[in-house]
């Protein structure tokens, strides 16, 4: 077996493995677990097409969730559009704005970047608290939006059992993690790579380093408004501070860095490292300690930077090298 075979292998027996895993884990509390763990690796891995790939650091991407949550609840609960189509419509509207905002902020560098957005992201959170409806167009302001109940329903988003939910964000996590590995790989990749590392030089090659950042920011915020309709339905009840806050937009950065910002397996890897560390932590001791995983997420974030600045994917790789030549025979990787 060569190692191409033995890797094809292993992720169609992995993909397999989680497609039966409903089959026998019924309990909806842990299903609940694995759909929270894949919705934050598919949040992670969008956010990682900007946050890695191009090189800086946003830590405002809760407001793109919010875009997405907010479009398809509204027009669904005002105007009777299926939250199908107003999912689409909210990654329209979102890519729009990250537009807006990457264009005057990719020209900073470093922490002001990441300011930028964070100072973006709370100001749409308090603009949204203090908004009780624009025009005909109910905000709720604090209260947030409840989704109504409208049974079993396909094209109402809707279901009575945690198992087509967890099958529904599988499938969006697989497509956007295959997405990240065609882009990584593709010249619009390297450009990314390039411009983020050294921009100067990228410049210097003839490489439109600002165009490409925008292009990757967009798809970015487009996919991430989609998990803010998917969050919504799953809950069918959000409010600003819970969905806009800087805890989801810190909590999707952590992932990234503990994972391995950059790389296509980093948000898997540090969603699967601490997002059931999360939610035992919240189910047992957060009525007590509120914030302790944020607490844990800095500890461990520190650790992992302290020993493993590239994150945890690099050491996992070598090991993985190393099996794979034991069982292939091939030598394992430089």
């Amino acid at each position: 077996m060569s190692r191409k075979q033995l890797d094809m292998t292993l992720l169609v027996l992995a993909v397999a493995v989680c497609f039966a895993l409903p089959l026998v884990i019924t309990s909806p509390t842990y299903l609940q677990i694995l759909i929270l763990l894949f919705f934050y690796a598919y949040l992670t891995t969008a956010w990682n097409l900007v946050g890695g790939f191009a090189g800086v650091l946003p830590l405002g991407h809760s407001v793109f969730v919010g875009i997405g949550a907010y479009t398809s609840t509204i027009l669904s609960n005002q105007y009777g559009v299926s939250p199908w189509i107003g999912m689409l419509a909210g990654g329209v509207i979102a890519a729009f704005v990250g537009v807006l905002i990457g264009k005057p902020t990719f020209r900073m560098r470093g922490a002001y970047f990441a300011l930028c957005t964070i100072a973006f992201a709370e100001g749409i959170r308090v603009m949204i608290e203090n908004i009780d409806s624009i025009g005909p167009i109910k905000i709720n302001g604090p209260r947030g939006l409840l989704i109504p109940l409208k049974g079993d329903s396909f094209w109402n988003y809707q279901f009575m059992h945690k198992e087509p939910y967890y099958y529904i964000i599988l499938t969006m996590l697989l497509l956007v993690v295959a997405l990240t590995w065609f882009i990584s790989r593709s010249r619009m990749g390297y450009y990314l790579a390039a411009g983020g590392e050294e921009p100067e030089a990228a410049q210097a090659l003839g490489i439109n380093v600002a165009r490409y950042k925008l292009i990757s920011m967009a798809m970015s915020c487009f996919l991430t408004a989609l998990a803010g309709t998917f969050y919504a339905q799953l809950m069918l009840y959000f409010y600003p501070k819970g969905l806009l806050g800087l805890d989801l937009s810190f909590e999707i950065a952590f992932i990234a860095l503990i994972g391995g910002r950059g790389t296509i397996a980093g948000p898997v890897i540090g969603a699967l490292a601490l997002r059931p560390l999360n939610e035992f932590t919240r189910i047992y001791l957060g009525s007590q300690l509120p914030g302790l995983h944020l607490v844990i997420f800095g500890t461990i974030l520190i650790l992992v930077m302290l020993f493993q600045p590239k994150g945890l994917t690099p050491p996992l790789a070598r090991l993985y090298d190393k099996f794979a030549a034991r069982i292939t025979g091939e030598g394992g990787a430089k």
